[in-house]
């Protein structure tokens, strides 16, 4: 397929799914529901760890979660009440009470230095980078490990960044960073849209495979990198925007 046909595709589909309605039933309905930055960017990374399965039992849990949180995520995280919280609590398969708790000791340690993660980010020059998802988890899941005496864990954030497509980490930057005034909420500026990488899942790289997009079956980094890179060939400054393309066409979004 041409360049010129690729983008006409791309384009129509994510016009189609790019829409009020969708964030109704997406993940990205949650940390849409405030407006402080700190308790967007708290909602998003703890949502986006756990948004994988069933997108009902997704939203499902996420709403337990944000009930824990008791509505006031950044304040919760700052006074340590999740400390109560059981190791054994199930927040959603196998993200348990002390794998939450695990990342919150870290993202409190950030945010009593930072402020904010965005803040954070441009702190640590991702922005400045070739790969801000990687390099901004690279610093967390360390700055989180120093918090826990050392002890890492990656059920919250990957640990394999030579491999990891980061999937989850891109979904919440492209929520974070990407303001179209429509799904997403564009509150970031230590990384620009087009420095963002396609979350990519096993749908939406059987999809990017269709259209040529890439010839790889691994869900990797190195696939992730090679369908933004066409994608960015046909958008240069919002690549991942047809992120909701290559979800319109590769699975029901219901």
């Amino acid at each position: 397929m041409k360049d010129n046909e690729l983008r006409e595709l791309l384009e129509r589909e994510a016009s189609r799914i790019c829409v009020p309605e969708f964030a109704l039933s997406d993940p990205v309905q949650f940390p849409r529901r405030f407006t402080s930055l700190p308790d967007v960017e708290v909602v998003s990374l703890l949502v986006a760890a756990i948004a994988w399965g069933n997108r009902k039992m997704i939203c499902r849990d996420a709403e337990r979660l944000l009930a824990l949180m008791e509505g006031q995520p950044a304040a919760w995280m700052m006074d340590g009440a999740w400390e109560a919280v059981p190791d054994e609590l199930n927040i959603h398969r196998t993200f348990f009470g002390r794998n939450l708790k695990h990342a919150l000791r870290g993202l409190r340690v950030v945010y009593r230095r930072h402020g904010s993660l965005d803040a954070y980010s441009a702190a640590i020059g991702a922005g400045d980078t070739a790969a801000p998802a990687w390099t901004l988890v690279e610093r967390l899941n360390a700055d989180i490990a120093a918090a826990n005496g050392g002890t890492r864990d990656s059920r919250f954030l990957p640990s394999n960044l030579r491999t990891s497509a980061l999937k989850r980490v891109n979904m919440a930057l492209r929520w974070l960073v990407r303001d179209d005034g429509i799904v997403d909420m564009g509150l970031w500026h230590s990384i620009r849209p087009s420095q963002l990488f396609i979350p990519l899942d096993v749908h939406v790289g059987n999809t990017a495979r269709i259209l040529g997009l890439t010839s790889r079956h691994q869900a990797d980094r190195r696939t992730t990198v090679e369908i933004t890179d066409v994608l960015r060939r046909l958008r240069p400054d919002d690549p991942v925007y047809y992120d909701y393309a290559l979800f319109g066409l590769g699975i029901d979004p219901q």
